[in-house]
């Protein structure tokens, strides 16, 4: 089975408080393994490492204790998609999508492609600036889409914007993910929408952070956030992940 295996033994931060020296320990013993097409959403307040965590699978945080072991190491792919769409403002929507990939020789085909998906056909040659926030997010899953990733990484990429736009965006993702299914990893502290997209939920704790449930969730897409169903789920999660916090303590 093709698996990706995280195993942080230790990960800590300097921490400088009224002139000492010391360490704030973010992770202990966190492991954990997600199968190849699943899509996972680790959930959980502001500062228990959700980002630091998708820094150390995609490799640019080195600085800790254990390891990341991607299937099929050689030849993967991570894309990552931030909180903020991150465009190159000196390029347009298309040479955007195409600059990871610009070294194949389809890649006008597949940014076109890409663009299409996103609806944002119209608008290949714009520079960022004359794209809306919610069209800069659509060029920026379409680059993360555009060299076929094992693994895309999402970094609350539907945070603070218009509720109409980050439902579009959601529905296009599912979409987009459905194709070749990547593995693809979410972080989020927005419960609705961990349910509404994930195949599994990692609720993870205060620091130092640890995982207090792993839950898959086993309700069809597409997923309605105003149906019974969810709604009921929703609340399961809530006082299941209370009492087990209460019970760790």
């Amino acid at each position: 089975m093709d698996e990706l295996n995280i195993e942080i033994k230790k990960k800590v931060f300097p921490l400088k408080t009224q002139n000492k020296q010391g360490i704030n320990l973010i992770f202990k013993n966190l492991n954990f393994t997600i199968k190849r097409g699943q899509f996972v959403s680790f959930f959980g307040p502001s500062g228990c490492g959700k980002t630091t965590l998708l820094n150390i699978i995609s490799g640019l945080d080195k600085n800790f204790d254990g390891w990341v072991k991607k299937y099929n190491q050689a030849s993967s792919h991570t894309s990552y998609m931030f909180q903020n769409p991150r465009l190159f403002p000196w390029l347009t929507a298309i040479e955007n999508i195409k600059y990871p990939i610009k070294k194949k020789k389809n890649s006008e085909k597949i940014a076109n492609n890409l663009l299409k998906k996103v609806g944002l056909e119209k608008y290949k040659n714009q520079y960022p600036n004359r794209l809306s926030g919610g069209m800069q997010r659509r060029i920026s899953m379409a680059r993360a889409f555009a060299p076929n990733p094992n693994i895309l990484l999402l970094d609350e990429p539907f945070i603070s914007i218009d509720k109409k736009i980050s439902n579009s965006l959601r529905k296009l993702l599912i979409q987009l993910w459905r194709k070749n299914k990547p593995i693809i990893i979410l972080v989020t502290h927005d419960l609705s929408e961990a349910i509404e997209l994930a195949d599994r939920i990692i609720f993870l704790s205060n620091l130092p952070s640890k995982i207090l449930l792993d839950y898959k969730v086993n309700l069809s897409r597409p997923r309605n956030q105003n149906s019974k169903n969810f709604i009921s789920l929703k609340r399961l999660l809530s006082s299941t992940t209370k009492t087990v916090k209460k019970q760790k303590k």
